[in-house]
């Protein structure tokens, strides 16, 4: 089975990334851009799915600074 694990910064957490994304976006000509986080996408095929919340735990994201929502 293929899933989809969307991980991205906790709120109140420091996003660098989408901070500078935030502010090239205007000098780009895209006006109106506000709140951008940057985040990453892992896709994985797994034999078994109720495992993936573990692996997110252990491995795939960061619990103490980084949300995920997995997508199966």
């Amino acid at each position: 089975m293929r899933a989809r694990v969307l991980v991205r910064p906790k709120a109140g957490i420091l996003d660098p990334q989408g901070r500078a994304v935030e502010r090239a976006l205007p000098a780009l000509g895209f006006d109106g851009v506000q709140n951008v986080h940057v985040g990453r996408l892992i896709e994985l095929d797994v034999d078994d799915p109720n495992q993936l919340e573990a692996m997110c735990e252990k491995l795939l994201a960061n619990p103490l600074i980084e949300d995920y929502e997995i997508q199966t």
